[in-house]
């Protein structure tokens, strides 16, 4: 009898043995054993990475441009065209923020742009009056009334150059010989890509101003939409989704 006592475990120690397989799982329990999740970063399609790559052969010799947290639908890509205007034509959609260099056989190179807002105050049709490299820019009246203290330095003009608001390229709009006023030329702010912006007309990467400009000769007609689409909706999301 006495020795049945003694190997009994007593209620204390089966307390303690209880608690000592508790308390591990209990102290489990508050630590997550889960990686912390990692922010998605996108991948760069290494033809696009090559296509905004650095331009050292300029005269201003052209970084890279960034393009991780751009919207692929304004990279500059060949697409389908549904449009009436011949081959050769540049058509700027500034509701949808993209312009068109129409191609044969019904189709067209897209790029991507920002609308400014002097990109909004004209539309209809011109032509390519003339072409510029690494223009220089002089800020208009209104500009400088806009943003004085970015802008009246400047009213003397800026040379061409990697600050210049006016980028690698700009090519210049006439009708009937008249100058429009109204420029599609590069940028110096890569993130107003599919952007409405407060100066400026319609501007491009500079990767792709240069590519525009490479193609497109003195006299090609021009035709900027204003308050209506080219495409509709519908239409356009096919299109950037096929591509």
């Amino acid at each position: 009898m006495f020795a049945a006592l003694a190997s009994s475990p007593s209620p204390l120690k089966n307390a303690i043995r209880f608690l000592a397989v508790l308390l591990p799982m209990a102290l489990a329990a508050c630590v997550s054993t889960q990686a912390p999740p990692q922010q998605a970063v996108r991948r760069i399609d290494p033809a696009y990475a090559a296509m905004y790559g650095p331009r050292p052969d300029e005269p201003h010799p052209l970084p890279a441009t960034d393009i991780s947290e751009v919207d692929p639908r304004f990279l500059r890509r060949e697409v389908a065209y549904y449009g009436r205007e011949e081959p050769g034509t540049i058509v700027v959609d500034t509701a949808a923020r993209y312009l068109y260099l129409v191609r044969e056989g019904g189709r067209a190179i897209r790029y991507g742009i920002g609308v400014g807002k002097e990109g909004l105050a004209w539309g209809g049709r011109a032509r390519v009056g003339r072409k510029a490299m690494w223009p220089s820019w002089t800020p208009t009246a209104a500009m400088i009334r806009r943003e004085p203290e970015r802008n009246a330095k400047w009213a003397g003009g800026m040379a061409g150059g990697l600050d210049n608001p006016l980028g690698a390229r700009a090519l210049y709009l006439y009708d009937g010989g008249r100058d429009t006023m109204y420029r599609i030329h590069g940028t110096t702010e890569p993130w107003s890509i599919g952007q409405s912006v407060s100066s400026g007309c319609i501007r491009l990467f500079n990767q792709d101003i240069i590519d525009l400009y490479n193609r497109v000769p003195v006299g090609s007609p021009v035709v900027v939409l204003q308050g209506q689409r080219l495409f509709d909706v519908e239409d356009e999301m096919r299109v950037s989704s096929a591509y």
